[in-house]
């Protein structure tokens, strides 16, 4: 099977700002900038897998046409962080003169992983180059980004992928690869994916080659998830007071399916916060999840967390409303 990462940005990622889906607000703001031919220093901030660095390379294509290679540089800044790295070759690439444009650009994917220095030492370059080269940074985290650094920027904010979006993505990759899919399969990937696009195609990857046909099951086991009905059916023991039944259903998926507890507690959130509870009983399950997270990530047992967190939502549902 091809290697979907590769596909996705040889192949099915947009080459033009208008075929990009789900950031519109985004689009229309970069279009007006390429069309005017003015850009300025700009930062693109939102969770991973949204978009940033396809609309980065898309206003690189139709900036510079054929020569966007030799007038676009792309560097990772969690790889190359330190100070050198900005003073040396962002700084080369940065002063040398652009071909068949007025300027050039510069992606910094992950700015957020610069150290202080490093961003001290861009927020100069940014200055002294501004009228040959242009900066594009990125990041999951603007607010460690220096504030020079974004006062120098026009800040964009891109948001998740929505679950219609994110199934027009997949059909487009079933239908280019061949790949045989049940209802229900792609809007599983496109829960589980949370607004991800990059990690839906990887998931798309290898729950496709599980079997001769994609499927929710393949999903979910390829994800390493609790199916959403495997949960409801644990809480709804818990809620019925029933703790020993609701705690085999949950050995079952820690121990027999391997899956991790802070994938079952999280799924735990999504359904109390979708059931049908009063808000009196929601408000004390919603911080006695927060509670037993906590402790897990502090390192403490998920089976005992787990555990507790049962006992703690049957004892909860035993109250009068």
């Amino acid at each position: 099977m091809a290697n979907f990462g590769r596909i996705w940005t040889e192949k099915y990622r947009p080459l033009k700002l208008k075929d990009m889906l789900n950031q519109e607000h985004i689009v229309s703001r970069l279009r007006a900038f390429v069309d005017s031919g003015s850009v300025p220093h700009m930062l693109f901030a939102g969770p991973p897998g949204v978009g940033k660095t396809t609309a980065a390379l898309c206003m690189a294509r139709e900036l510079f046409g054929e020569h966007w290679k030799d007038n676009y540089m792309e560097t990772n800044a969690s790889d190359e962080r330190g100070i050198d790295v900005i003073r040396h070759k962002v700084k080369n690439f940065a002063r040398t003169k652009p071909l068949g444009g007025t300027f050039k650009l510069i992606f910094l994917d992950e700015a957020d992983a610069l150290t202080k220095d490093a961003q001290q030492a861009l927020r100069r370059t940014m200055e002294v180059y501004s009228t040959i080269c242009r900066f594009i940074l990125s990041c999951n985290y603007p607010s460690k980004v220096i504030e020079p650094i974004q006062s120098r920027t026009v800040v964009f904010r891109f948001r998740p992928f929505i679950p219609k979006d994110m199934e027009k993505i997949l059909v487009k990759v079933a239908a280019g690869e061949g790949v045989k899919h049940e209802e229900g399969a792609l809007a599983a990937i496109a829960e589980i994916a949370s607004g991800d696009a990059r990690y839906s195609i990887n998931l798309f990857q290898a729950a496709s080659a599980i079997g001769n046909k994609l499927t929710r099951a393949t999903v979910f086991e390829a994800a390493a998830r609790a199916k959403p009905e495997e949960v409801k059916e644990m809480l709804k023991l818990a809620f019925q007071g029933e703790f020993t039944k609701a705690r085999d259903v949950l050995i079952d998926l820690l121990a027999k399916k391997g899956i991790s507890g802070d994938l079952i507690i999280r799924e735990i959130h999504k359904q109390i916060v979708s059931g049908d509870l009063d808000d009196h009983k929601r408000v004390a399950l919603m911080e006695a999840v927060g509670e037993h997270e906590f402790r897990m990530l502090e390192g403490a047992s998920e089976m005992i967390q787990l555990d507790s967190l049962l006992a703690k939502i049957a004892a909860v549902m035993k109250w009068k409303s």
